[in-house]
């Protein structure tokens, strides 16, 4: 399930790879450049809770594989032609994969983990590997040949829909099709949700804007070209494998809640010091902004998995899914202000988030874990 991960979540880094390429091959503004960001997200976002729902009431192991395929398909076809609306359409398809997957998918990791802070942060990983992968596949091809070398994009989704049917295929082998129930004692707490929700929301702002545009802010800023932001990205992505573990670990001792608090606050002084920072030394902040926002990225999985035991599969579209995708909704603004004004500009907004989420989790008590009978719940993969 991790690898799988990996590989769905390559496509979600490769549309932010992308937009400098974008930018710079079909002369895109950053407000056009970043409505690709907005299409990949904006159905994303709006559907992944939809998926959620579903997966709550039936088992769809099928919809793994499928949504792999579709993830990568939507990304090998975004660079053919030079039509803005058919590149529109390409990512959006792309994003409505992403927002299949991953409901189901942590479920099924849930289902496999009993319930494990630590074994979530493994399948996180794997998600974060995939960001990380997708700043170099994108410049190693697209670099190279151009946005018209694209389909080669779409391999690692074929090796995701092997995987994903693998790991259909094992637990179909170990158990029957028994739907999943929370245990009568449990009860949804919605309010606690809720404001979870409004904190991942602001997290997703500030790790989409980053993703959008710290490539371009870094050659801006730093100097170095391409290969400078494709380094920035590289750090920014590859330091949630760093943040995904740490926070599973650290939360084991502290407590998930004094963990994410933490993690915002040093959020907050990261973005400050890329935004006041010149030079090689940005890469320092980009690394520290990175800790901060992944050391929550699990720990938000099964915090709204306990918040929500009955509807485990909308707590995940919520807290998996939607932590990553409705930030594109902010990303055309924040081109629009870049435009009008500088990058750096564009990027102050980014401050405010991680401090409103500071405060939604302020005085946040921890769910009671809830339960996850492995033989009932790995049953829906």
């Amino acid at each position: 399930m991790s690898l799988g991960h990996a590989c769905v979540d390559v496509y979600q880094g490769t549309v932010a790879a992308l937009v400098p390429f974008f930018v710079s091959e079909r002369a895109y503004s950053y407000a056009a450049a970043s409505g690709i960001v907005l299409a990949a997200s904006l159905l994303s976002s709006v559907a992944q809770p939809l998926f959620g729902v579903l997966t709550d009431r039936w088992a769809m192991p099928w919809l793994l594989p499928l949504a792999a395929a579709a993830s990568g398909a939507g990304i090998a076809a975004s660079g053919i032609g030079g039509s803005y609306p058919l590149t529109l359409a390409a990512v959006a398809v792309s994003g409505i994969g992403v927002a299949a997957y991953h409901p189901e998918a942590a479920r099924a990791a849930r289902a496999a983990s009993d319930g494990s802070h630590t074994a979530m942060g493994w399948f996180a990983l794997g998600g974060n590997v995939g960001f990380a992968l997708a700043p170099p596949l994108v410049a190693a091809v697209v670099a190279t040949w151009g946005l018209r070398a694209s389909p080669l994009l779409g391999l690692p989704a074929l090796a995701g829909v092997a995987l994903c049917a693998a790991a259909v295929r094992s637990a179909a082998g170990r158990t029957g099709s028994v739907p999943v129930t929370a245990e009568a004692s449990e009860r949804d707490d919605w309010p606690a949700f809720l404001r979870l929700s409004g904190a991942v929301v602001c997290r997703s702002v500030v790790f989409v804007g980053l993703s959008t545009f710290v490539s371009l802010y870094v050659r801006e800023r730093a100097g170095g070209g391409a290969a400078a932001g494709t380094a920035a990205l590289c750090v920014l992505y590859a330091g949630g494998a760093v943040g995904t573990l740490a926070g599973s670990r650290l939360a084991g001792r502290w407590g998930r809640l004094r963990v994410v608090r933490h993690s915002y606050a040093v959020t907050v002084l990261a973005v400050a010091g890329v935004l006041l920072v010149p030079g090689p030394p940005l890469y320092l902040f980009v690394a520290l902004a990175s800790a901060g926002l992944y050391v929550p990225f699990s720990l938000h999985v099964t915090l709204g998995q306990d918040c929500l035991p009955r509807r485990m599969g909308t707590a995940s579209g919520v807290t998996l899914g939607l932590t990553v995708s409705i930030g594109g909704a902010a990303a055309p603004a924040l081109g629009a202000l870049a435009d009008a004004t500088s990058l750096r500009t564009g990027l102050l907004p980014l401050l405010i988030p991680p401090v409103v989420a500071w405060f939604l989790l302020r005085g946040l008590r921890e769910p009671v874990p809830a339960t996850a009978p492995s033989a009932v719940a790995g049953s829906r993969v």
